[in-house]
């Protein structure tokens, strides 16, 4: 029995091109980034008109390194051909299919559980198709010197289409740098929504960050999102204005060769990827020591906090104002408190929370303030080991900088978050930068740059107390868990200064730093 057609509207449509042959391969390439498991693309047009020809440079992307040398052949006569590239593909050819059923039989609902599917010949499918289907027509054209070229309307659900313009603006980003034939390649994100390409063009190589903006989330505390709260980066601007004034004072941050602010997109230098640890992911100590040797020198320095940028706008820098540091903590009472206890924090709880931390803030307002980048840690260092000074530190990941305390970045270094520091190396680090700082100012207070540590180091434990449970629980990141135990000793290691006293016998009274967390 033949399947009944399906209740469908117009759907947008989107031309490209023309296209010569490198031209379309790109396209394919650009395509393939975006491709999601589920997607399926119909590829119609006629006998030579490019359907192919997409579709092998679409695999190949897929399959990344290896794919210039996979074979991939016409499925005209297997029908489908299967390939386990990242996510999976098959392709199908229905051109010798007799009936719009078949198609079932040819696994197009398995290859679409998983994976995406690219069907040549898809009229051939009749009914079979969902509505949700991306639609390629191809047709060919020459240039007025006789070239053949080919050009694709694609008419797909408005979710798709707006996947494949950024993908397209990435690769406009690339033609304004004068890098428009560079090829793309993903790399691993982070815990934000942003993500990273490479693209390389012969011995050039970049990094795209595709960071579009972070529209405000619900009101979580006087009408304001956590974001606006927290000081979060909601676009771009942040990090091309402190990128530039790092860069400006001789330190090593990203050349920044190309922006598009409207869609959130920045082509960047590629610093490298050496970083502070080592094979076993153990932290250099020389490494760490000249991390802190570059902090030293960036705490001498008169930083601006308004920075003028070319689209007109100025950014800012935010303080590490009362409101940013208690919804921090909070995030402690929020997940991490549930988590180990068993029930939800108590009003009464809460209170006397509120009440200590707003006490340790004082003591941090009151002291100097300087930009800090605020994760100076080891995902964020690039080690550069072909230059020398403070060039050696490669600075990425400060869109979020702050104006607050300089303990604030020496201390996520010295408790990095993602490796554990023994106690010998914290004391070494810490007190190598006393020293610089002593020799650099005559006002450096050592003994209130230690408490500043202390508290703001106890202040970033609660805070990612509850990140690693809240990426565990509410976005399904369990590996996160792992670091609570490091997070947990830093913790007790803050608590041993005096002024922290209240906080540690809050903690001890609720035993919330002997508690074993498993991921859910």
């Amino acid at each position: 029995m033949s399947a009944s057609p399906p209740s469908k509207t117009a759907l947008p449509k989107l031309q490209f091109g023309p296209f010569d042959e490198p031209a379309m391969a790109r396209f394919a390439a650009d395509m393939a980034r975006i491709a999601l498991p589920g997607d399926c693309l119909a590829l119609s047009g006629d006998l030579g008109a490019g359907k192919t020809s997409f579709a092998r440079a679409f695999i190949r992307a897929l399959a990344g390194a290896d794919g210039a040398a996979l074979e991939v052949p016409s499925p005209t006569f297997t029908l489908v051909q299967d390939y386990a590239t990242s996510p999976p593909v098959a392709h199908f050819d229905l051109y010798r299919i007799a009936d719009p059923d078949e198609v079932a039989e040819l696994g197009l609902d398995d290859a679409l559980e998983n994976g995406i599917a690219l069907i040549e010949w898809p009229e051939r499918a009749g009914h079979a198709l969902g509505v949700e289907t991306i639609r390629l027509a191809f047709s060919e054209g020459v240039t007025a010197t006789g070239a053949d070229t080919r050009t694709i309307e694609i008419e797909a659900p408005d979710a798709a289409l707006a996947r494949i313009e950024r993908t397209l603006a990435i690769r406009a980003l690339l033609v304004s740098a004068g890098h428009g034939a560079a090829d793309r390649m993903p790399l691993t994100g982070d815990a934000s929504t942003r993500r990273y390409e490479t693209a390389t063009d012969g011995a050039w190589r970049a990094i795209v960050m595709d960071a579009p903006p972070m529209p405000d989330g619900p009101p979580v505390r006087d009408g304001k999102p956590y974001s606006q709260i927290a000081h979060l980066a909601e676009d771009i601007r942040p990090f091309v204005a402190i990128g530039r004034i790092l860069t400006g004072a001789g330190f090593a941050a990203p050349e920044i060769m190309a922006v598009d602010y409207e869609a959130g997109l920045i082509l960047l230098e590629d610093l490298g990827d050496d970083g502070v640890l080592d094979d076993a992911g153990r932290p250099i100590p020389a490494r760490y020591g000249a991390a802190v040797d570059c902090l030293a020198a960036m705490h001498a320095i008169d930083w601006p906090r308004e920075i003028a940028l070319e689209d007109g706008t100025v950014h800012r820098v935010p303080a590490f104002d009362i409101d940013a540091f208690l919804i921090e903590v909070d995030l402690l009472p929020d997940w991490y408190v549930p988590r180990v206890a068993g029930a939800p924090a108590s009003a009464e709880d809460r209170q006397s929370w509120h009440g200590i931390w707003r006490a340790l803030f004082a003591a941090i307002d009151a002291g100097p303030k300087t930009l800090a980048l605020r994760d100076f840690h080891s995902p964020n260092i690039v080690w550069r080991g072909d230059r020398t000074g403070h060039d050696r530190v490669g600075l990425i990941d400060f869109q979020d900088a702050l104006w607050t305390h300089p303990a604030y970045d020496v201390m996520s270094l010295v408790r990095d978050a993602r490796v554990t520091i023994e106690p010998a190396l914290q004391t070494k680090l810490l007190d190598a930068y006393c020293v610089a700082r002593s020799g650099q100012a005559t006002d450096f207070d050592e003994a209130d740059f230690r408490a500043a540590f202390a508290i703001l180091a106890a202040q970033r434990a609660a805070k990612l107390l509850g990140i690693f449970v809240r990426l565990d629980e509410r976005d399904g990141k369990p590996g996160y868990i792992a670091h609570l135990p490091r997070i947990q000793t830093y913790m007790r290691q803050s608590l041993t200064h005096p002024a922290l006293a209240d906080l540690d016998a809050w903690l001890a009274a609720r035993g919330l730093l002997d508690a074993t967390v498993e991921p859910r």
